[in-house]
């Protein structure tokens, strides 16, 4: 007896579906896809052999799901969304193995979005209506347009910028950030008729050691830079010409920084996931660090990073 509720104008043709999914009207699912339980796959689907699809995913109408996708838990794809797994199709001519695309657990795809093949969208990512997105999503980033480009981050407060206003600092200048021990740092400054100046003492306004700096500069706007996190280095952001955005997430909360003023410094702890995008033009960003480069103390899975401060969490 089958456990799940299969539509008498729907075509399924697999046995590996899972309990209390629904396949609806008009829908046709091939024998060797694979759908998990929960699901809730709406009329006119198409879902090919070489498909799996998790659990508690949404499928909404018109969409077609061809050889080569992979779909993890809670993903909602919208209505009319577009998935391809061939760069230069030919009529007739057959790929011996379909690049994978992967829509990671959480994600969800906008009506009429179309998605290129092999790409991978990260964990919770949201791509705008619309988008067509030609390069893969990192995890909560939102995309928009055409091409898509990433336009902010899920979980951030976008109207709540941080600021170094009299009433959020401490007398030092301080603001503390949602973010476990992230610090918005205010700079000493001086203007006058013939310029201006900005002071920027080690382990007074920097609070640890440096041993290493580096400079950022002449990145296009589209580009992403950082998506990764530190084992033990600290390191100390401030934008010396221009502006950027900063995401800082300490893998339960996350936040959205715009650096616009050089005497503003944003201090990152070891096991801050850190992301800076939006770079205006001729932006140059200044990266302090308490250490030398080692490629070691790098985590660029967000995954991991997720797990290790889940781990950290559990110890205390």
């Amino acid at each position: 007896m089958k456990d799940f509720f299969c539509h008498e104008q729907a075509l399924c043709e697999s046995a590996k579906i899972g309990a209390r999914t629904r396949i609806w009207a008009f829908a046709h699912v091939l024998p060797k896809a694979t759908i998990g339980a929960d699901c809730n796959i709406c009329d006119h689907v198409f879902i090919e052999n070489d498909v799996v699809i998790g659990d508690r995913v949404t499928v909404k109408c018109g969409v077609q799901l061809w050889d080569g996708i992979v779909v993890e838990d809670d993903v909602f794809i919208g209505p009319n969304a577009t998935f391809s797994n061939d760069r230069y199709p030919r009529s007739r001519q057959h790929l011996e193995k379909y690049p994978l695309t992967k829509i990671e657990k959480g994600a969800s795809i906008g009506a009429n979005a179309t998605i290129l093949p092999g790409l991978h969208i990260g964990a919770h990512a949201m791509i705008g209506a619309g988008a067509v997105v030609t390069r893969s999503v990192p995890p909560n980033a939102i995309v928009m347009g055409n091409p898509g480009r990433i336009t902010g981050y899920v979980g951030t407060d976008r109207s709540r910028k941080a600021t170094t206003s009299t009433h959020e600092v401490d007398a030092h200048g301080v603001q503390q950030l949602d973010v476990k021990g992230v610090t918005l740092r205010k700079l000493p400054q001086a203007r006058d008729l013939r310029g201006s100046l900005v002071a920027l003492e080690f382990e007074q306004h920097v609070p640890f050691s440096v041993n290493r700096s580096f400079v950022v500069f002449g990145v296009p706007n589209r580009e992403i830079r950082g998506e990764h996190a530190h084992k033990v280095c600290h390191q100390f952001l401030v934008c010396l010409n221009g502006q950027c955005s900063v995401v800082v997430d300490d893998g339960t909360l996350r936040h959205e920084v715009k650096l616009d003023d050089p005497g503003l410094g944003l201090h990152m702890p070891p096991m801050t996931w850190g992301i800076q995008y939006q770079y205006s033009e001729g932006a140059v960003l200044l990266v302090l660090a308490s250490h030398h480069y080692d490629p070691d103390d790098y985590i660029r899975d967000y995954g991991q990073f997720l797990s290790m401060t889940d781990k950290q969490t559990d110890a205390s």
